[in-house]
Order: C-alpha cells, then structure tokens, then sequence
C-alpha cells in the first residue's frame, strides 16, 4: 500500500521537531491498518522477532519476553503486545516507514506495532529518542506531559516509568491520527478498545555509543600507533606532577584520530547502517549468476530492497549492513541507497560493466535485494 501522509514538513521541522509534541488529526486518511492482530501475534512466535507482552492488574505489573507459544490465557483487558522491528518480517507494515523518509534515512531507526486490549499500555514513560506513534484500528487515549526532570521507578525490572505527570495533550486518538513526542517528554497510552499502534522510532547515539564504535574500529584497523613523546622534556619540582601541556598533548593525540576525515567517515559509514535487530535475511538457493541478473533486469524485472535494510551514504561512498560498497560506479550505487524497487535503466552504463554485473550479484546472493516471485 501506498500511504500518504498530509503533512507540512517544512513546519513541522520548524516549530516542532525536537521542539514540542503534537498530535496530527487525520494524517494520513482512510487509513488502512498493513497487518491483523493475528499476524502480529505470529511474528511474536518467532524466535528471531523481539517481542514483549506487558500486563496490569491491581497496580501489578508482568512483563514476559517472546517467543510465545500461546495467547490463550489471556483475559479480556489490561495487557498489551509489542513486537520490535515489523518492518524487517512483514512487506505491507515497512510501507509506513516510507512517508518519513523526509527525515534522514540514518535517523530512521524501525517499525514497532502493538496491539493493546481494552486498558492495555505499558504505563507513564519517557523516551530518549523521537517517535511518531500512528494509530491503527479502535481508540487509544494518550496524555503527554512537559519536559523536566521527574523521578523514575522500575514496577517491573523490565519496565522502566516515570511519576504521574500532569498533560499538556490529552486526547483520544483515532485511525490515521499522529502523535509525534520529542525526546524526554512523559507520555502514557491506554486502549479504550482493542487498537492497533504503529512507532516509527529514530536512532539517537550517545556519546558513549560512538566513542565505544570508534574504539572499537580504531583496534580493528591497528590505528593510533604513534606512541607519546616529549623530547623538550624538562626537570620539574614536584616529579608526580602531571603538566597542563602534557594533558593537552595526550588529549591531541587522542583528538587526532577522529580529526581524520577519511577514517572517520568509514566507521560511521560501517557503524550507522547497522542494523539494531535481526534481518529476514533469505539468500537464494541455488545463487543467481551475473547472466541471469543482467537478463531479469533487461526484461524489466525490479529489485527490491530486503526490509529494515540500512543503505546509506557517507560523502561519495555507500554502506549497507555495516559493509562499504567499493565500486567506482558511484551514481549506479547512490540508486541502491535512494530507491526501495530498481529497474534496470536505472543502473544506467554500469549495469553493462561485468564489476559491476558482480557486485550486483553478490548483494543479492547475501540477501539484500531479490526479486519477486
């Protein structure tokens, strides 16, 4: 399906991305929900797929972690089911990340779908990251708070919330309503029916991720070898005295590993278009050969990106799943990046070099293009 969402971007940047929340009314119209609560229950059976089933009674909060076997003993009220990355597992649901790619891909992070019954949530929380929360079949209430320091608890070591807060929204939300919650603003759900959400979230990496994937990268490529000298080294009074200079010039050499630009750009190429979950990675059996991919694609065959599939660029290179795409077809690849379904006139020139015909061949054989049946 193809959804359309009505929306002003250009003021919705300005006056509330990472500004203020917002509920957009009839955001997208006629909306059609992409799966049934039943197929998201399945997907919450499968061993790769993260899911959780969050409950309440009398205060009393349960969490439990798929894969589940059964949702038989489940009552009528108070719980509600949350599966992680529905666009990685399920074509139709990866639909309705295509509508915010007005935002960087690499903010982009993936498709969460809950189905909650009647009084079904996960309680008052906060997020350090933004989501736009669609609302699918039946009512969900929602109130959000503004954003200042409030105290958190754990009524559940795998549940994180926060202390009632007082709502600057507080609003029913209907099929095809937006609510959009900038980082570090208190939000609570609650179904007043049983109801369908869908949460585009978006990746926000902290200091401590990035420093940690820039170690990490810096030992693997055997960077930052130079050791510290001082060959102007002079005698001082108190010997177990580290000099102001001294810390200036370790911190320098620390500083010159990520002031070069080349490196850098290659591990966050690597970094970013990582996946967070696991792929629905299928690789064809038996392989395709190169002749075989130049054909389907001169017949007029379309590839099509593998859902949740991170294709990204850093400069003039290309990453996808954590690997560059080295080729010096350069415009051939930015389409790998740019479009979801290729043909090959989109290729261009480079579809008729057999390096490229090769690299082609192997992305698809790992999985990450295919064509449809």
């Amino acid at each position: 399906m193809d959804y359309q969402l009505d929306l002003d971007w250009n003021d919705f940047l300005q006056r509330y991305w990472q500004k203020r929340p917002v509920i957009i009314k009839r955001a997208f119209k006629d909306f059609k929900d992409p799966l049934t609560p039943d197929e998201l229950a399945g997907l919450a059976m499968e061993t790769e797929v993260d899911s959780r089933l969050v409950s309440h009674e009398d205060g009393r909060w349960q969490v439990s972690h798929g894969p589940f076997e059964s949702f038989d003993k489940l009552s009528e009220n108070n719980w509600s089911l949350l599966v992680q990355a529905v666009d990685h597992w399920h074509e139709p649901s990866a639909a309705l990340m295509r509508p915010f790619r007005q935002l960087p891909d690499w903010r982009i992070d993936d498709l969460m779908i809950s189905f909650a019954v009647p009084g079904g949530g996960v309680g008052p929380h906060l997020d350090q990251y933004d989501v736009f929360i669609i609302q699918g079949q039946g009512r969900r209430h929602w109130r959000v708070g503004e954003k200042k320091a409030l105290k958190q608890h754990c009524p559940h070591p795998d549940l994180l919330q926060v202390e009632p807060f007082d709502a600057i929204i507080d609003e029913e939300m209907e099929p095809g309503d937006v609510l959009y919650i900038p980082p570090g603003y208190p939000h609570e759900g609650y179904s007043l029916e049983n109801a369908l959400n869908y949460s585009v979230g978006f990746r926000a990496p902290s200091g401590r991720e990035l420093v940690s994937g820039f170690a990490d990268y810096v030992l693997a490529q055997e960077l930052g070898s130079q050791r510290y000298g001082d060959p102007s080294l002079a005698l001082r009074p108190d010997p177990a005295a580290v000099l102001p200079e001294e810390i200036d010039a370790l911190r320098a050499m620390m500083m010159d590993l990520v002031q070069q630009p080349e490196q850098f750009n290659h591990w966050f190429g690597e970094f970013i278009s990582q996946s967070r979950h696991e792929l629905d990675i299928a690789p064809p059996e038996p392989p395709y050969q190169a002749g075989e991919i130049y054909d389907l694609l001169r017949q007029g065959d379309q590839l099509h990106r593998l859902g949740g599939l991170r294709v990204l660029k850093v400069g003039e290179e290309c990453y996808v799943n954590g690997e560059q795409i080295v080729t010096q077809h350069k415009q051939a690849v930015a389409v790998l990046a740019s479009a979801y379904a290729i043909g090959g006139a989109q290729f261009g020139e480079a579809l008729d070099d057999p390096s490229f015909l090769a690299l082609l061949t192997a992305l698809i054989n790992s999985g990450y293009w295919y064509f449809k049946n």
